[in-house]
């Protein structure tokens, strides 16, 4: 397949030490803004989640961020999924945003725990019920014989709770991914693209420009 044709330059803008923010949270959280705000953009909370197994076979796939706290990133997820037994094993994850329509992508490396089961029934609670009915019917990536008993256990599930509170499972909820490493990545004229990386030095953050 000849793909040369798709080819194109980026020129949308520049990234300079001086335009960055000094801490790499306000600089996502700039970003993110503008990703939001941009027409063009769909979904911009959408990101890849990489994970390592036991293995060492490498895991990717793409989850929603639902929270921006000060310490990090929150996700939610069956904690007895594939994800969830592969960040037991190894808590070390990376995050990948990529914000085509602005030229932009940043990548997160960091680690990944729990949060509070408290926390955890605040967002399940506020989430629509069809989606707390679809969470308690499905063991996320464990094998089914097909799509029809899914659904089976769906309805079966949304007639034995209509008139009551969906409970939250067990292995269900969210992880925050505490960062120590970022790069933003913005596209540049002859490929010359700009990259910023935010490395954590205890305290503080060492900011250092790569060569593309």
């Amino acid at each position: 397949m000849d793909l040369k044709s798709v080819r194109r330059d980026y020129a949308q803008g520049k990234l300079t030490r001086e335009s960055l923010a000094e801490e790499p949270m306000q600089q996502f959280a700039n970003w993110f803004q503008a990703a939001k705000d941009h027409p063009s953009q769909t979904d911009p909370t959408a990101f890849t989640l990489a994970t390592v197994g036991a293995d060492g076979q490498p895991h990717q796939r793409i989850v929603l961020l639902k929270d921006i706290q000060a310490d990090g990133f929150v996700f939610y997820t069956n904690y007895d999924s594939q994800k969830g037994h592969d960040i037991a094993g190894n808590s070390r994850v990376a995050m990948h945003f990529a914000w085509l329509a602005l030229e932009q992508q940043i990548r997160i490396e960091g680690f990944a725990r729990k949060i509070t089961r408290a926390e955890s029934e605040a967002y399940f609670y506020s989430r629509p019920r069809e989606s707390q009915l679809g969470a308690l019917a499905s063991a996320q990536s464990h094998t089914i014989a097909s799509r029809d008993e899914l659904e089976q256990r769906y309805h079966a599930l949304t007639e034995q709770y209509k008139d009551q509170q969906v409970p939250m499972p067990d292995t269900w909820g969210g992880y925050l991914v505490a960062p120590e490493r970022f790069e933003f990545w913005q596209g540049g004229r002859y490929r010359l693209h700009d990259r910023f990386t935010f490395t954590k030095q205890h305290e503080s953050w060492l900011i250092e420009r790569l060569q593309p």
